[in-house]
């Protein structure tokens, strides 16, 4: 029962991830701009999360008790630039590209992390990662509808702040396993985001969500964003990840794919061809593969 509870909890996290896409394009619709878009959903998550928190403390204290001695608070507060950078290059790109393509060009994390580690981290990759990266390669020229479109049609600049995107994502997701783990998961979260909405007020300056009109027509897209872009996953997370495992995890959370491609074209109606699904359907088919545990091999008696 309990393995159900966290396969059901790590797949709304990861569909919550997957819907994001669909309401920046609609905030942008409106008229509002990157720095809005971005600040709006870091201020109201660093707000929600400290609430969160502030009423934990006070109901059950006892979250934070079994918890040690806690390490500097610098380094996690500095690590949420890598949540900042993934949302504003992400968001860009949502504003320059189709949010079908968006997204897909943000799974390329899977390849661009496994590079990372093994540059900096001389993690060397396996031969079935190795395979399975290349397969992914293959199948983004599909699910991008490279192969379907002139180049005149596509945008470069978006398709570029989609892979500094999935490059700031690959390094939030090394980040975040490496730093902070003394601290229960929603006050790691809370100074995260914290962090990240510092990055984001300094670099864009976004002060017009202070301006009382902008704040109660930009507001409902700003609580939609911070409930599903930075308060719901992590909590989804930390709670089901535990119960099923890292393995089964990281396959669950390649649902924000089909998530934000199916959202993309029934809600904004956006293109989407029968080849661009086919590639999302091989990507997918690769995350669940390279997630899989290995066969033990059996060994004989005598």
């Amino acid at each position: 029962m309990d393995k159900i509870k966290g396969i059901i909890a790590v797949s709304i996290g990861a569909a919550s991830f997957g819907i994001l896409s669909t309401f920046v394009k609609k905030a942008y619709a409106q008229g509002f701009t990157l720095g809005e878009v971005t600040g709006v959903q870091a201020l109201f998550g660093m707000l929600l999360l400290w609430l969160a928190l502030l009423v934990i403390y006070v109901s059950y204290r006892k979250y934070f008790q079994q918890y040690g001695r806690k390490s500097n608070r610098w380094p996690i507060l500095l690590s949420g630039i890598s949540t900042g950078a993934v949302s504003l290059l992400y968001y860009k790109c949502v504003q320059l590209v189709p949010a079908s393509l968006a997204i897909v060009l943000l799974m390329q994390y899977i390849w661009i992390g496994q590079l990372i580690e093994f540059v900096f981290f001389k993690e060397r990759p396996t031969r079935r990662t190795v395979i399975g990266i290349a397969v992914i390669l293959l199948a983004t020229l599909l699910a991008t509808g490279l192969l379907e479109r002139s180049m005149d049609s596509l945008n470069i600049i978006g398709i570029i702040y989609g892979m500094l995107a999935a490059t700031a994502y690959a390094i939030f997701i090394i980040v975040n396993g490496r730093v902070g783990n003394d601290y229960p998961p929603l006050q790691k979260s809370a100074f995260m985001v914290s962090g990240s909405c510092i990055f984001i007020f300094v670099l864009l300056q976004p002060f017009s969500l202070f301006e009382v009109d902008t704040l109660f027509r930009i507001g409902p897209y700003g609580l939609l964003l911070a409930v599903f872009g930075t308060v719901l996953p992590p909590v989804m997370f930390a709670y089901g990840m535990p119960k099923i495992g890292i393995s089964l995890g990281s396959i669950l959370s390649a649902v924000e794919l089909p998530v934000a491609v199916c959202m993309s074209y029934f809600v904004l109606h956006e293109q989407v061809s029968i080849g661009q699904f086919f590639g999302v359907i091989c990507i997918l088919i690769v995350v669940v593969a390279l997630n899989l545990p290995k066969r033990k091999k059996h060994q004989s008696a005598l």
